[in-house]
């Protein structure tokens, strides 16, 4: 496999707000290291207002009909079953947003196995989440216990079985309600499936990797925190994240990281 140096064709599949600020980002300040050529969407006319508009397809074939080097999902779990093994078996490398998709096994298995197959990478932004470096590597030199804790003020877990669980309106003090594995918390609370996948992959697999989901009333926003150690160290993280203003759902660094990645595939210098 020959990864390419300098300016990189660019494939988006979903233009929401992590879509729409990579482009933005790309087309601002990187447009000679990386550009967007197409974007794969489901109702083009959505886009005609948007900087996308003439880039705007509904099909995977218009999508590799315009050559892209690198696709980027980030449209969801759905779009991850309608696109990612076709996106690799074309013989294109693939970042996939959505990383805790992969969290289902049988998905997990029919993508890698795309890759493998048409040895094509698939990667991973480390999104949201920090320390993901150090925690790859120290996986390596032996990992013996990784903890990811997700604590979040208790109106940010309505809407998720946490209401079953907790008052949520009179909480006084911070609560973990749920204590299990990266695969189950993916699974009961798909809202915090992309940054504990993306540990657990990191890491320990998702059925060794610790989550704890908590509700603290002196929380101001999402945090996000990571407690690991093996043979190398250990290592504690805490990350007090910005949501993105498109997008509360979404990490404001969400999109970044997707950007430095593709950097990270056109730059001579790559740390």
């Amino acid at each position: 496999m020959t990864l390419r140096i300098g300016s990189l064709r660019i494939g988006l599949v979903g233009y929401g707000a992590i879509g729409a600020a990579v482009h933005r980002e790309l087309a601002r300040t990187h447009a000679d290291a990386a550009q967007v050529v197409a974007v794969l969407v489901r109702d083009v006319a959505r886009l005609a207002a948007t900087p996308a508009a003439p880039l705007a397809v509904n099909t995977l074939d218009a999508l590799l009909a315009a050559k892209p080097d690198l696709v980027i999902e980030c449209a969801g779990h759905a779009a991850v079953d309608a696109y990612a093994v076709a996106v690799l078996a074309a013989g294109i490398d693939l970042m996939l947003v959505s990383v805790g998709s992969l969290s289902d096994a049988a998905r997990e298995k029919s993508v890698v196995q795309a890759a493998r197959t048409a040895g094509r990478q698939l990667l991973l932004p480390a999104g949201a989440i920090g320390g993901i470096d150090w925690l790859a590597a120290a996986r390596l030199a032996g990992l013996t216990q990784v903890t990811y804790r997700s604590r979040k003020p208790p109106r940010a877990w309505a809407g998720s079985p946490a209401e079953q669980l907790l008052d949520l309106g009179s909480l006084n003090h911070a609560t973990a309600f749920f204590r299990g594995t990266a695969r189950d918390a993916a699974a009961r609370y798909p809202k915090n499936a992309n940054v504990a996948a993306t540990v657990a992959l990191a890491t320990l697999g998702f059925d060794a990797t610790q989550v704890e989901l908590v509700a603290d009333p002196d929380a101001a926003g999402n945090l996000h925190e990571i407690d690991a150690g093996g043979n190398a160290g250990s290592i504690s993280v805490r990350i007090d994240g910005k949501p993105d203003p498109d997008n509360p759902r979404t990490s404001l660094l969400t999109a970044y990281s997707v950007v430095r990645g593709i950097l990270n595939r056109s730059n001579t210098v790559v740390i």
